[in-house]
């Protein structure tokens, strides 16, 4: 992977990775020289249904085909772990209004504990603005198939995680 040039992170506890995700992921690919996807590793908010190393695992395997993308972990506000990696930059997906004011008021408050780090927010493509992981798992969960919301291997992950009698 090459250093240098704009880098920036892409934050989320991906739970699972969906392709609205990777939607984001590839565009701010385009858009940057480096892209950070950052794993939340501990939330005082959510328990996930996949570990940490889970959830990275199925992120580089989502990822495999952008050269500029690498995936790692990170325990820390965003704005402590962009500075650890170089970013100037965070990326987030919004889908509804709800989002886009919960996001720019994350904006808002990260401005005033790093004021060098902007934030740019990607509005969901239209095939993807309602999918959302916790949706996902709920589907999942009650045995429907989500594999057209999901890449091969991580619908594979649920079916496992879920148990064989599930269809995922």
């Amino acid at each position: 992977m090459s250093t240098g040039g704009r880098i920036a992170v892409c934050p989320g506890t991906y739970d699972p990775v969906t392709y609205g995700h990777l939607d984001v992921i590839e565009r701010a690919a385009r858009l940057f020289d480096r892209v950070v996807v950052s794993v939340a590793e501990g939330s005082n908010t959510k328990q996930p249904m996949f570990t940490a190393e889970e959830r990275k695992a199925l992120l580089r395997q989502s990822v495999t085909h952008l050269g500029n993308v690498e995936v790692v972990g990170f325990n820390s506000l965003v704005t402590t772990h962009a500075r650890e990696v170089g970013a100037t930059v965070v990326v987030k997906g919004v889908r509804t209004a709800a989002d886009f004011d919960y996001e720019n008021q994350m904006t808002q408050f990260n401005r005033g504990l790093a004021g060098e780090i902007d934030t740019v927010l990607l509005p969901a493509s239209p095939e993807w603005g309602f999918l959302s992981s916790s949706g996902v798992r709920e589907a999942a969960a009650w045995g429907a198939s989500v594999d057209h919301w999901v890449p091969p291997h991580v619908a594979d992950a649920l079916r496992d995680r879920l148990g064989s009698g599930r269809t995922a």
